[in-house]
């Protein structure tokens, strides 16, 4: 079997799919492995590296499309609805995809995989057990990005993080609010103590205090009815209105006592939810810095513009679309693990065994025989 790496097309994506320490480990698992030219380059990994670990250069994109068995991508089709379809008609029925692929969302993209009668496997559809850790690529994705959002929020604001004693006199450390204490969120706590910052956290799953509590931070009580935000796979769940008025209400004053402002709570599949208003945004002080991690389902803050930075009421609002992207080499790393990772589940001394009673490759299985055969997919695009 022949697994095919793709150069990535989606504008301003930089990572690779598989790096080449995975293809050693594929082609150990008794797989041919074929890289589309440049594949790794804007990552750090050249043509030559992958050749050295034992994967043929191809000679040009089509030749990986037409010839692979299994094609392995960061963004699939439904996660490149611009640049995708110029793939598709080249695909092969049967052939099997993987990768991010928005599934939830892109129903025309999801459509086209069963139409043209290919085996689809959506990264984002990994359930969350023990057992799928070492293939979470959004928790690995998430937890690159929580890294960057800190250091772009300390670029942004006109202070330092930490406090420091000086000749000149005491400089206070910088206040930090964490909103959602995910994988990103946790991330963002721990990157913003290691700088000095004092942190503050919140989320609406009030198990997550102690993990909060132990990064240093201090976690923000909130009287809310929080017992069913969380799904079973261990998501934040969409919530009503009316909870996230009275969340926004009780977040006022931290938020307007906070320098740094940094919100990454969204909802699988949905928009979004507003947390941070401009009204809210009016009350922080000039200079403040608000990183929306949340940008590419609509954004947490109000004033958020998706992939750019604004100033709003003197506060700078960053709405980054694609930060582990900006952080090529080690986001193509964790996430090339993540494949190698579920390909072992997939291929067997170089042959495919699809064992469908297995958890994780029935619920991230999206298409299969033309057919869309994930009911949580069928359920979310109303394919039913």
């Amino acid at each position: 079997m022949i697994a095919g790496v793709l150069k990535e097309t989606f504008p301003g994506e930089k990572r690779v799919a598989l790096v080449p320490v995975g293809v050693q480990t594929l082609v150990k698992n008794g797989l041919e492995v074929l890289v589309e030219p440049g594949a790794g380059e804007a990552a750090g990994f050249p043509d030559a590296q992958y050749q050295e670990r034992g994967a043929k250069i191809a000679k040009d994109r089509k030749e990986v499309l037409s010839t692979a068995d299994i094609l392995l991508q960061v963004r699939g089709l439904g996660a490149n609805p611009e640049k995708g379809p110029a793939d598709a008609v080249h695909m092969k029925p049967g052939q099997i995809q993987i990768g991010f692929m928005e599934p939830l969302t892109a129903k025309k993209e999801v459509e086209t995989l069963a139409k043209q009668k290919m085996t689809a496997f959506s990264m984002e559809l990994v359930p969350r057990i023990t057992r799928a850790q070492s293939m979470d690529a959004l928790s690995s994705m998430a937890n690159l990005a929580g890294y960057k959002a800190v250091l772009l929020a300390a670029n942004y604001l006109p202070k330092i993080f930490p406090m420091m004693m000086t000749a000149a006199g005491t400089i206070v450390a910088a206040k930090v609010f964490i909103v959602g204490a995910g994988v990103a969120g946790l991330q963002a706590i721990a990157t913003a103590r290691r700088l000095g910052a004092v942190v503050h956290a919140y989320d609406v799953r009030p198990a997550v205090k102690e993990q909060v509590q132990s990064l240093g931070a201090k976690f923000v009580e909130m009287e809310l009815d929080a017992a069913a935000a969380q799904d079973k796979g261990g998501y934040a769940k969409e919530m009503g209105e009316e909870f996230y008025r009275k969340q926004r209400e009780l977040m006022a004053k931290v938020v307007a006592e906070s320098d740094v402002v940094i919100t990454t709570a969204a909802v699988p599949g949905k928009k979004a939810p507003v947390l941070v208003t401009e009204e809210m945004v009016k009350h922080m002080h000039p200079g403040s810095v608000i990183v929306d991690l949340a940008a590419e389902r609509g954004g947490n803050c109000e004033a958020t513009e998706p992939g750019k930075v604004v100033q709003k009421h003197g506060v700078t609002i960053a709405g980054p679309l694609n930060l582990a992207s900006d952080i090529p080499f080690n986001s193509s790393q964790t996430y090339s693990k993540n494949l190698t990772n579920f390909m072992a589940l997939l291929v067997k001394k170089g042959q495919l065994e699809m064992n469908m009673e297995d958890e994780i490759i029935r619920e991230s299985m999206v298409t299969r025989d033309g057919q869309v055969v994930n009911p949580r997919v069928k359920e979310a695009l109303g394919l039913g």
